[in-house]
């Protein structure tokens, strides 16, 4: 039988009558932009996080670029960013006059670290920007001890924990995608931000919509970036079912680990002190390219995320590094992400591996 690489229909088919009878209440309202909805569901997820201030947004790309902006960031400033990572991350930075400075990552946990970014900093250093990258939680509070804040991508690790604080928690700021497939993924696009300072979380809701706050007066260019109240209704269906979820995907690793992923490839490495709730599952092997055609023939899913590192792109060739990225380099050769999901059990789990072992020999 197949096994997926994601399963995002089956959690949410016990709740696809609510789900039905939510977005018809929206719709019989007939608020659709900035509602009722939309700040419940800031407020719901501000206490989920464990910090003062939500504000939804378009996406999570816009969630990023606004996030920086709020945290001051401005033209001519530099803004640290892992390469290994998906192309918003970086893309979010240049709109605002910045210049993104790409820094090497662990290659184990995928996650850039208090070494990788002080080997990366100059005088010109106005942020950092870590990713959350598959579920994992980067150091966010060493990295603050070099003494520059931090923008936190958390959108692949709604559900994860470091040192029991929720991803998201973390930093100046930190920025959500709500794109289906994430742990906590909507019907479309969406995005927000989280922040415990008062200030940032009142210049993101004014640059969200066009630098206003009364529709009246615009006080500096913003952004047509709103989290719709549609979204925002069935956000709310789904984030008190997030934690179950996410302990599904923990017992899906487990399984993994049980089935001896570990004796046929590297399985991913939490950073110290993270529970991660994987968003996807990357192992590392050194014939991760062969290794993923073999499982795809087979029916097992898999898919090779990052094999071109955002520095080496061609829409960033203005920012490209003099300097090498070695970690970067070899997660992008070695990495395969095979299937990952709350609801993929320990037969699963051994298909997936005796697929693996097969291709191995």
């Amino acid at each position: 039988m197949a096994v997926p690489l994601f399963d995002t229909r089956t959690p949410l088919e016990p709740l696809l009558p609510q789900l039905r009878e939510r977005a018809a209440a929206v719709l019989d309202a007939g608020a659709y932009i900035l509602g009722p909805e939309v700040e419940a569901f800031e407020r719901e997820l501000a206490d989920y996080l464990g910090v003062a201030h939500v504000v939804g947004v378009a996406n999570g790309t816009d969630a990023l670029t606004i996030a920086l902006r709020a945290i001051g960031v401005g033209e001519g400033d530099e803004v640290l960013v892992p390469s290994f990572t998906f192309y918003a991350t970086a893309e979010a930075i240049p709109p605002i006059g910045a210049r993104p400075v790409f820094c090497d990552v662990d290659p184990d946990t995928f996650c850039v670290t208090p070494d990788t970014v002080r080997a990366a900093l100059t005088p010109r250093t106005k942020a950092v920007v870590t990713v959350d990258l598959f579920g994992n939680v980067a150091p966010v509070e060493e990295i603050e001890a070099l003494g520059v804040p931090v923008l936190a991508d958390a959108a692949q690790a709604a559900g994860s924990t470091r040192h029991g604080r929720r991803a998201g928690s973390f930093g100046a700021a930190a920025t959500f995608s709500f794109f289906p497939s994430k742990n906590l993924g909507g019907f479309g696009d969406g995005g927000a931000v989280a922040t415990n300072d008062a200030d940032v979380a009142e210049r993101v809701r004014r640059l969200r919509f066009h630098g206003s706050t009364d529709k009246v007066t615009y006080e500096e260019v913003g952004y047509n970036s709103r989290l719709d109240e549609l979204q925002a209704a069935l956000l709310r269906v789904l984030l008190p079912h997030l934690d179950s979820w996410c302990e599904g995907r923990r017992t899906s690793a487990r399984h993994y680990a049980e089935a001896g992923l570990g004796e046929l490839v590297k399985p991913p490495t939490p950073v110290e002190g993270a529970d991660p709730a994987w968003h996807l599952y990357v192992i590392r092997h050194p014939y991760a390219d062969r290794l993923g055609p073999a499982l795809g023939r087979v029916g097992i899913g898999q898919k090779a995320y990052y094999r071109t590192p955002v520095h080496r792109q061609a829409g960033m060739r203005d920012f490209a590094p003099t300097w090498e990225l070695p970690g970067t380099e070899e997660a992008a050769a070695t990495h395969l992400a095979i299937p990952m999901s709350p609801v993929l059990d320990r037969l699963d789990a051994i298909q997936v591996v005796s697929a693996i072992r097969e291709a191995r020999s």
